[in-house]
């Protein structure tokens, strides 16, 4: 490993948390601590994703502990992609025993057997794929409000518009349409229509069965959000990633228009836009 190695990958890192931190990589100072960067606990795990898919490591979000600075943090990344890289392949598998093939049948016994039934043909993968990409552009389009042909399912995600509520806004629609838990770093794992819709076909079988999305299950009314962000009110219970600041800080009026009208159209949770309300606060 070398220094112009180190160099590099720290550059692609700043790149990186820039595109988190939605701020231009020259105004980040690369011996600053993330947290003074404004790295938060859910910015953290999309971040240190991102890492892992780009140089295939396993690093835990844990680790910007022992690593608190992008500088420190690009050394050890380029150290363990270093190891990774130089490992010892993993030892082949003896091979297993030939198998002979069992006597054939006398031809009168074999015309005396029932045929067995033929097993069920399976939708190919890339049928399937191709239709949950359909669904999903449809469903991308109702909350970009434009048409379904106006999105390609082969461009890249920024360059459609989706930010980070709208990238949000947009799983929070795919975990409840096909039965999901996945998070907004799907978006940069799977940054377009295509490769998300593959992604999605491995993920729930949808090769061997009927991909027309399922209805959304009924879910009780919304709680009053005017409580919610009235200073002097109780405050509700949040989800754990929600400090108590942080829940009863008013938000911007479009992003709070946008998401109240997400809530009516039951695309997103109460849950989720507090959640989207807590990190654009």
């Amino acid at each position: 490993m070398t220094n112009d190695h180190s160099a590099d990958v720290l550059t692609d890192l700043i790149r990186v948390l820039g595109d988190v931190l939605r701020v231009k990589a020259e105004k980040i100072d690369p011996e600053q601590t993330f947290q003074s960067l404004g790295l938060d606990s859910l910015l953290t795990v999309e971040f240190v994703a991102v890492v892992n898919t780009r140089y295939g490591l396993r690093v835990q979000a844990t680790d910007l502990y022992d690593f608190p600075t992008p500088a420190s943090f690009a050394r050890e990344v380029a150290r363990a992609a270093s190891t990774a890289h130089t490992a010892p392949p993993a030892p082949v598998p003896a091979a297993a025993p030939a198998v002979h093939p069992a006597p054939v049948a006398h031809p009168a016994a074999a015309a005396a057997r029932p045929e067995a039934p033929a097993p069920a043909r399976e939708l190919p993968a890339a049928a399937a794929a191709t239709r949950i990409a359909e669904a999903l552009r449809e469903q991308l389009a109702q909350i970009l409000h434009c048409d379904p042909w106006e999105i390609s399912t082969t461009a890249e995600f920024n360059v459609l518009g989706v930010d980070s509520i709208v990238g949000a806004e947009f799983i929070a629609v795919v975990n409840r349409t096909f039965g999901l838990q996945e998070r907004s770093v799907l978006l940069y794992e799977h940054p377009n229509l295509a490769a998300m819709a593959a992604y999605v076909a491995a993920r729930t079988g949808a090769a061997a069965q009927d991909t027309a999305p399922a209805p959304a299950p009924a879910r009780p009314a919304p709680p009053d959000l005017e409580a919610l962000f009235h200073p002097a009110a109780p405050a509700p219970a949040t989800p754990a990633v929600l400090t108590p600041a942080a829940a009863v800080r008013p938000a911007p009026g479009g992003d709070l228009d946008v998401l109240l009208d997400a809530i009516r159209d039951d695309r997103l949770t109460v849950d989720e836009a507090l959640v989207l309300l807590a990190r654009r606060g």
